[in-house]
């Protein structure tokens, strides 16, 4: 293709891109807040068709005018996208109302695979170990198979609290840490072609799927399923999607197409970014309820239990609806 036959075929796109800078620019300025409004969607998938076009032209050494246009109408659309963002409450609305659902529903087929790996080793442990309880010592050693007995004893003041720690306030920032460093591997797995992402989302699973099928063999079944029901809606669903967005990340790198692997990695990130950005927030929300809730001791059963349907109703139903409209 000739830089002269490039440019006609992509001409449209780029004075799009540009008269959508500068409706945004006009709507930003005082006394210009009725111009026309502007499809954030499109200016992003317009953005990210620029950018693809600017490292074609750079690579097939394309006139320097050319070259420089791309580079300009980009680099305008970038200050726009990523640099001048409004911070506050309107914008964390946004985020929670449009912007983290809708990345999830986008990126639907990582999160159905991670759920899969995730889920699978799960059920598989689960069921194995319950049928054979010293298969656990493939998973645990015995110390930690026996703390988990005693954490899900209800002997003790509080439900699933180690015996080194004795308030809810330093289990809170346990879950925490834990919580976050197991999402942090299944994100960050994913820089290693998605290897880590995988490994990561299996192994946490058949943890999981242990420590169930051990406990209930153990008979504390009731204690630990009512424990662990209300905050799992949170836990359980923000790991996945960490799984979900390191896949994504080790995708870029598998297929960058026609941009570079860099390129194509910085792209991954900058589409999973209201993701990891969502399964943090829900990471918290799980970390507060085990620590004050599900660690309750005098709450009845059926409490647990009713509240915890709600949560996962919700939880659902925030994923699969909220923002559609938008959409």
């Amino acid at each position: 293709m000739t830089p002269l036959q490039f440019e006609s075929l992509y001409e449209a796109d780029w004075k799009r891109l540009e008269d959508m800078v500068q409706q945004c620019l006009a709507r930003g300025r005082r006394g210009a807040a009725r111009a026309p409004a502007v499809q954030g969607e499109q200016l992003a998938i317009l953005y990210r068709r620029a950018c693809e076009q600017l490292a074609l032209a750079r690579q097939r050494a394309y006139p320097p005018y050319l070259v420089e246009r791309l580079e300009r109408v980009t680099g305008d659309a970038h200050q726009l996208i990523y640099q001048r963002r409004q911070f506050g409450a309107a914008a964390f609305r946004e985020f929670i109302a449009r912007g983290f659902p809708r990345t999830v529903r986008q990126h639907r087929y990582y999160v159905l695979a991670a759920s899969l790996l995730f889920l699978v080793p799960t059920l598989v442990l689960g069921v194995l170990i319950h049928q054979r309880p010293d298969l656990v010592l493939s998973v645990m050693d015995a110390n930690t198979a026996d703390m988990f007995e005693q954490m899900y004893s209800g002997d003790g003041e509080s439900l699933g609290r180690r015996r080194d720690v004795n308030s809810d306030w330093a289990m809170f920032g346990y879950y925490i840490r834990n919580n976050v460093g197991v999402s942090f591997q299944c994100f960050a797995g994913g820089l290693f072609l998605g290897l880590g992402s995988i490994f990561y989302l299996v192994f946490n699973g058949a943890q999981a799927g242990a420590v169930a099928g051990y406990l209930t063999e153990r008979g504390l079944g009731d204690t630990f399923y009512s424990f662990v029901v209300t905050h799992a809606s949170f836990e359980l669903t923000a790991i996945v999607l960490s799984g979900a967005a390191g896949l994504r990340l080790g995708n870029g790198l598998l297929a960058p197409r026609r941009l570079t692997r860099r390129a194509s990695l910085v792209k991954a990130a900058v589409e999973v970014a209201p993701m990891v950005y969502g399964f943090a927030l829900m990471l918290l929300i799980a970390a507060a309820i085990e620590g004050f809730w599900s660690s309750a001791t005098w709450l009845p059963g059926v409490v647990r239990y009713s509240v915890a349907a709600a949560c996962w109703a919700g939880v659902l139903s925030y994923f699969i609806w909220q923002g559609r409209r938008a959409d």
